[in-house]
């Protein structure tokens, strides 16, 4: 779409935020208003559309593209959505651990343990943690707890979480990146452990790095958006 406006502006109404394109208010794909719940967040997404050049490139505007997926995809049935991502915790990446060679099992130690120790205090979980791949259920209440905190959350959260668990594949760096306790990189280095030291000890794939580059600048405007709201 080439652009159409000059001006794009955040402004202030009832029950939130809006971003005005010359006077007149953006919709979001499925035509609901595009309302957002803090200011920060809307001058965000005002400056994405006032950063286009002749044309308008939806990649160039993740925020924008996290706030319409918020609005259409989430809220409309956020219960629903928020237990698919607390699914993830059935199969928490953090409790498969490989068993060797030990200089991976010492890595996976060092940066997971951390952050199964944070949940643990956090949200009174503990995950089972085995070897392999073999599946190994959950205890029941750590997954109702998970749930839990995944159901009290806004869609604006949900549709960032959304990133971070599908990019990662852990409920609990997603929840950890939601409340600070670790930022974008960090989460990207210690969901993609495995693959990051496969890398170091063989070199990295060039075909690889692209997916790779595109799934960090994912998880950042996650983590991003988290941060505005």
């Amino acid at each position: 779409m080439r652009r159409f406006y000059k001006d794009a502006a955040a402004l202030a109404g009832d029950g939130g935020w809006s971003i005005a394109l010359d006077g007149r208010a953006v919709r979001t794909p499925a035509r609901a208003p595009l309302l957002l719940p803090t200011e920060a967040l809307a001058q965000a997404v005002a400056g994405e559309w006032a950063a286009q050049g002749e044309e308008i490139k939806p990649l160039t505007m993740p925020l924008t593209g996290l706030s319409n997926a918020a609005i259409d995809r989430v809220a409309p049935d956020r219960a629903t959505f928020a237990a698919g991502l607390a699914a993830y915790a059935e199969t928490e990446l953090l409790a498969y651990r490989a068993d060797y060679p030990p200089a991976l099992i010492a890595r996976q130690a060092a940066e997971w343990d951390p952050l199964l120790a944070w949940a643990r205090t956090r949200y009174d979980v503990a995950f089972t943690v085995t070897t392999g791949i073999v599946h190994v259920a959950q205890p029941p209440a750590t997954l109702a707890r998970i749930a839990a905190a995944f159901a009290a959350l806004d869609a604006f959260r949900l549709a960032a979480l959304n990133q971070a668990v599908t990019i990662t594949g852990s409920a609990v760096i997603a929840m950890a990146l939601n409340e600070g306790q670790i930022d974008a990189a960090s989460a990207y280095a210690v969901g993609h452990l495995d693959e990051l030291w496969q890398a170091e000890q063989w070199g990295s794939d060039p075909l690889a790095e692209a997916p790779r580059a595109e799934r960090q600048a994912n998880l950042a405007a996650a983590a991003r958006l988290l941060e505005l709201l």
